[in-house]
């Protein structure tokens, strides 16, 4: 595309007018990170949508939000539905952050559940719960190892050079695909100095309701459970929602996630399983879904919506302004 049509292609995109809010769009920036991604992903369906009206956009939002900040490094905390495609956002996201000069490092809140011994005695504790039997929901992760690991990450800015810290890995595999957290020989290393940290999760962002509004009496342990997840929260200067325009869409995305890494000769559930896991969580999607953590304010949210195919379209009952509903 010619300059002139990538621009009026991207400010066509749903997240646009939004990135307009933060100031001057970098063109030079833009188009160079969009030539990155063209090669990284060449192939890949819908790619000039996928880079344009989402990448890119999540990339110069994030990176508005390190330059808007004088304390480093800035967390911006990200949801979007199970198989939504949200860790490989984040990765191309960490790897175009050199060009702009920043430098960043991604957790994924998966690798802070509980381990398998922790999480059968979690199960046995609530028997017939079944949405604390497996792992996945609030109350299967352990708050204080991911507390301790997001306040270590805050002690890596720009002024702690040569400082690192250890980052927990949760292997999906393990046990037949019911996973465990893996040995700490393990884990990744992060070191600093570091501009940017993305925080993302199916459930991140997620806040109780009253008990009183809930039928379903197993869901109201998960439900106060989520109470605690704001020791994570207060860490979150920006937010990125991405919103599926149909909740039932989940099922599909992962089932095509788990059969694509089984494809890839890793272990996991069989069908009939992988579809009776995620339906547990249509619940929450109904219940809780598309909200940031109120301490965020509106004007440091992104949000875009995902159709069938996961391509990023505005997401229903927004607004172009970031924030706005």
């Amino acid at each position: 595309m010619t300059s002139h049509d990538v621009k009026a292609f991207a400010a066509a995109g749903p997240a646009f007018a939004a990135l307009e809010q933060l100031g001057p769009i970098d063109w030079a920036l833009w188009r160079t990170a969009a030539d990155r991604l063209e090669h990284r992903l060449a192939g890949a369906p819908d790619l000039a949508r996928r880079i344009h009206h989402l990448y890119v956009p999540v990339l110069a939002f994030a990176a508005a939000q390190a330059r808007a900040s004088r304390r480093h490094p800035v967390f911006i905390g990200m949801q979007a539905p199970q198989g939504g495609g949200k860790t490989t956002l984040v990765t191309h996201t960490l790897a175009l952050l050199p060009e702009l000069g920043l430098r960043g490092a991604g957790v994924s809140i998966d690798d802070f559940y509980l381990t398998r011994e922790e999480q059968l005695r979690l199960a046995a504790a609530h028997p017939g719960n079944p949405y604390l039997e497996h792992r996945g929901y609030p109350g299967t992760h352990d708050v204080g190892l991911g507390e301790r690991t997001l306040n270590a990450l805050a002690g890596l800015g720009r002024d702690a050079d040569g400082r690192a810290t250890r980052v927990p890995v949760y292997d999906k595999s393990a046990h037949g695909g019911r996973g465990d957290r893996a040995p700490d020989t393990a884990w990744r290393d992060v070191s600093a100095p570091l501009d940017l940290v993305f925080i993302e999760g199916w459930m991140f962002g997620f806040t109780p309701v009253p008990d009183a509004s809930i039928t379903d009496a197993h869901f109201r342990a998960p439900n106060r459970a989520l109470e605690a997840y704001e020791r994570w929260y207060r860490f979150l200067d920006a937010f990125v929602l991405l919103r599926a325009t149909d909740p039932n869409f989940v099922l599909k995305w992962r089932v095509e996630a788990e059969e694509a890494a089984k494809a890839q000769g890793k272990p996991g559930l069989d069908r009939a399983a992988i579809e009776d896991y995620v339906r547990r969580f249509l619940p929450a999607y109904a219940r809780y879904a598309g909200g940031a953590p109120p301490n965020v304010p509106a004007g440091r949210r992104l949000v875009i919506g995902l159709d069938e195919r996961r391509r990023p379209v505005r997401a229903p009952g927004t607004s172009a302004i970031p924030g706005a509903v």
